[in-house]
């Protein structure tokens, strides 16, 4: 995507493949900042702490965490380890240990010597791969905006399935930059998302950069908007969808769902196949729900009178802080995926 005239990715391997440059989102919306990552630590870092979010991008960042180890020590026991550290760093997100398996899958039989190489090509080929794929769902959602007949058609999100959480193009938002494109006007409700602000700071940070229309709304505001009609359908994403329509999503997704339901609004969910689990069905829930540091609610950060971001505690009392919630299929319209769009009990046919 452009920003300030410039064209960006989310991540960039070096043209000599000993560093990768990312967008450091925490810095955002109050400072556009890239910064390096030299190391399968400094990766892990920058995982945890959110500096690179986002299921699609997640996973690619720990394609290139690996491509980073093998410059240090390609040896069997050093990826193995790789492995793992990195798919400890964050437990939701499936794209992160799909993205791990496929270059374990590749490098597992690779000659040492040869593997450092061989790990980079592939992290390229999976952000190649991760664009061309959003470029897909845009394409594949876009008819189901169309379908709509309001103008402007207005749009709720929550939380930032945008560019920023892919390399770039995104999947909740690629349908919208599609449309705009195509000449459609539409006006974009955005969740601030709660306690990261994820929306605030990054999706309307996004629309900014693409001149399209957005207010920002509190998370509490969407059913208010839903009764007065003037929400036409949601979009989100997804980190985890189940193979019978399950779909694992930023905390407050479900209801957002809920109240979509009772006011027959399209809810839609988009995300690659990638975020598609097979091992999660029914009851049969085969990963943590994320409980987050209590400080995330507990602080909040923002610009000082100086200009210079800073974090000031706003609440004394003990915090639960789960950072994802689970959307049965029965409250989604359609999940939207790069080979189009499906009744969510089909997702997991698309696998076989």
């Amino acid at each position: 995507m452009v920003v300030e005239g410039k064209s960006h990715r989310t991540i960039e391997a070096s043209s000599d493949l000993t560093r990768v440059t990312i967008i450091d989102q925490t810095a955002l919306p109050f400072k556009f900042k890239l910064i390096e990552l030299k190391s399968l630590k400094d990766v892990i870092q920058a995982i945890k702490f959110m500096k690179v979010r986002g299921a699609p991008l997640i996973g690619v960042t720990s394609a290139f965490g690996i491509a980073l180890e093998m410059n240090n020590d390609p040896s069997n026991q050093s990826l193995m380890d790789a492995a793992f550290a990195l798919k400890e760093s964050r437990p939701t997100a499936v794209n992160l240990a799909w993205a791990v398996e496929k270059m374990l899958e590749h490098l597992k039989t690779i000659n040492a010597k040869d593997r450092a190489k061989t790990a980079w090509f592939y992290a390229n080929q999976l952000a190649e791969d991760d664009i061309k794929t959003n470029i897909n769902i845009g394409r594949a959602g876009l008819p189901l905006l169309k379908q709509i007949k309001s103008s402007p058609l207005n749009i709720l999100t929550h939380c930032n399935a945008g560019w920023l959480a892919t390399i770039d193009n995104g999947t909740a938002l690629s349908p919208i930059y599609q449309a705009v494109e195509e000449g459609i006007d539409i006006h974009v409700w955005v969740d601030e998302t709660r306690p990261r602000n994820q929306g605030m700071n990054l999706t309307a940070w996004e629309l900014t950069q693409a001149k399209i229309p957005h207010t920002i709304i509190s998370d509490n505001t969407g059913g208010l908007l839903m009764q007065q009609n003037k929400v036409d359908c949601v979009i989100v994403g997804a980190d985890r969808i189940s193979i019978d329509g399950q779909v694992c999503n930023k905390i407050g997704t479900y209801l957002k769902a809920l109240a979509a339901k009772a006011h027959d609004i399209p809810f839609y969910v988009a995300a690659p196949l990638s975020t598609v689990d097979k091992k999660f069905i029914g009851k049969n829930q085969p990963f943590e729900i994320e409980c987050r540091d209590p400080n995330e609610l507990l602080r909040i950060k923002g610009l000082n009178s100086n200009g210079i971001i800073s974090e000031v505690k706003i609440g004394m009392s003990n915090a639960y802080n789960p950072a994802f919630d689970i959307t049965p299929p029965e409250f989604i319209s359609k999940i939207i995926c790069e080979k189009g769009s499906y009744n969510p009990d089909s997702i997991g046919a698309l696998l076989l």
